[in-house]
């Protein structure tokens, strides 16, 4: 009898054991909860159902206790191995988030444990990516924001400096001045209007309109500076010209955006022309240049905010605030577009995007 008792005791107990560890290399949580309180539904049934030919032959009833103590020690046995294969993935999660919370953008969680909690991890690691991204960018803005502030505002306080020390006539400064505070004051709503972008508060009002109207209009606002660059402005569009979906104020900003860049990466006597061509379900619209193009690592970053192609160039040199195609990206994405930039087969630039057609 004391043989048979330990033999089903250790059987017991080994399939237990079996169990604690097969249970938690399941892949999903809910089947591993399923699979524990299986187990410990059948080792309890099967030591008692041993038990029972042990019960109905003799009367050693401290047998059916010993049996019912091992099934159930088994039991507690793979419920806390499974506890703690669960909770050990979410206490290194919890750990990463007041990590993530007390500052260090850089922390991840390990994508370990069950599926749902890797899942969670992976996610959690995302967001984590994403906030560095975000507060990456931000520093960036402030960085280069200040920088393209610092330039104008110290020129008009040395401008005013000498004024006040008698040094120069107001007529001398008073064109700079002005020159600046306009540098200033354009500076100022590309910067809130990117906010406006990223806060989504863009409130455009998308209709109807045909593109000949705002492409000729953008083109004649620009027509003196081109001049002055020696640089030919061509619009390569018949009127009345396809019919588009689209917020036309919004659009001639992105073409004046466009345009001007290209005037500044265009050397004299060369020429920026802007081609309409309908497609199915859209119209794609593009500005060409003939200057230097653009590397090939840049076709995607040429829309960050103060991209330069030339970092050491300045606004005061032509180089831009470095925010115009940034908000030209902003402002196609809220018409419903998409835009990208490309190299053309006979040297330039292509800066190319997409309107819905009516």
């Amino acid at each position: 009898m004391i043989e048979f008792t330990i033999a089903v005791a250790l059987a017991t107990l080994a399939a237990g054991l079996i169990a604690a560890v097969l249970v938690p290399r399941l892949k999903h949580m809910r089947v591993q909860l399923v699979a524990l309180a299986l187990v410990c539904v059948i080792l309890p049934l099967a030591a008692v159902a041993a038990s029972g030919a042990v019960m109905f032959s003799s009367g050693h009833d401290l047998t059916v206790l010993a049996l019912s103590a091992a099934a159930s020690l088994a039991a507690i046995a793979g419920g806390l191995t499974l506890a703690r294969s669960i909770g050990r993935p979410l206490q290194e999660l919890r750990a990463t988030a007041a990590a993530v919370a007390d500052g260090d953008l850089g922390a991840r969680a390990p994508e370990t444990g069950p599926a749902e909690i890797a899942e969670l991890a992976a996610s959690f690691n995302r967001m984590a990516a994403n906030l560095e991204e975000v507060f990456d960018a931000r520093r960036q803005l402030v960085a280069w924001a200040s920088h393209d502030l610092r330039t104008p505002l110290a020129s008009m306080q040395a401008m005013l400096e000498a004024l006040e020390d008698g040094l120069a006539e107001p007529e001398r400064y008073l064109p700079a001045l002005r020159e600046q505070v306009g540098t200033l004051s354009s500076l100022v709503d590309d910067l809130f209007e990117l906010a406006r972008i990223d806060a989504g508060a863009l409130s455009i009002e998308l209709r109807e309109a045909r593109l000949a109207p705002v492409v000729e209009s953008c083109v004649r606002g620009l027509e003196a500076e081109a001049e002055a660059r020696h640089v030919n402005l061509d619009a390569r569009i018949s009127a009345p010209g396809p019919l588009v979906r689209c917020a036309p104020e919004s659009l001639e900003r992105v073409l004046y955006n466009l345009h001007s860049n290209a005037l500044r990466h265009t050397p004299s006597d060369g020429s920026v022309a802007v081609r309409v061509e309908p497609r199915a379900s859209e119209v794609e619209v593009a500005v060409e240049d003939t200057g230097v193009g653009l590397p090939p690592d840049a076709l995607e970053s040429v829309f960050d905010r103060f991209w330069r192609a030339d970092q050491s160039r300045s606004k005061s040199t032509g180089g831009g605030s470095g925010l115009g195609l940034a908000i030209a990206r902003g402002l196609v994405e809220a018409q419903g577009g998409r835009i990208w930039a490309e190299n053309r087969p006979g040297g330039g630039a292509r800066i190319a995007f997409t309107l819905p057609a009516a």
